[in-house]
């Protein structure tokens, strides 16, 4: 069982930054692909960015790309997703996921089955 919270949400104003954390317990976490994912109201959830067991691979959805990084220590059993340039679409509640099937360079997209969730953080982008 892998336990996550995330951390790092808030109010910001559009162009502005902000870096969400997600510490895990439970497991190793460099036994897994970590993903961030969002909601925003009315939405599904959405694929934002993933990151490899080893670190070296991140993948994102077009619509972050250049302006979003997933990045993780697994010393700390961290991960996290510096957001920069943000926009009002931006706004949502963030989640963190872990995943414990792929290899140690892989980072997943979206659609696979991610094993653990954790409870998620607002961010709200104002333009």
């Amino acid at each position: 069982q892998v336990r996550l919270v995330e951390s790092g949400g808030g109010l910001v104003q559009a162009g502005g930054s902000l870096r969400l954390s997600c510490v895990a317990s439970g497991r190793t976490l460099s036994n897994y692909a970590m993903g961030w994912f969002r909601q925003a109201p009315g939405k599904e959830r959405e694929f934002v960015g993933s990151i490899s067991r080893s670190g070296g691979n991140t993948y994102y959805v077009e619509s972050v790309k250049g302006r979003f990084t997933v990045f993780r220590d697994n010393a700390k059993n961290m991960v996290y997703l510096q957001m920069n340039s943000l926009e009002s679409e931006d706004t949502a509640v963030y989640y963190c996921a872990a995943e414990g099937n792929s290899g140690w360079n892989s980072a997943p997209g979206g659609s696979i089955n991610w094993d653990y969730w954790g409870q998620g953080t607002q961010v709200t982008v104002s333009s």
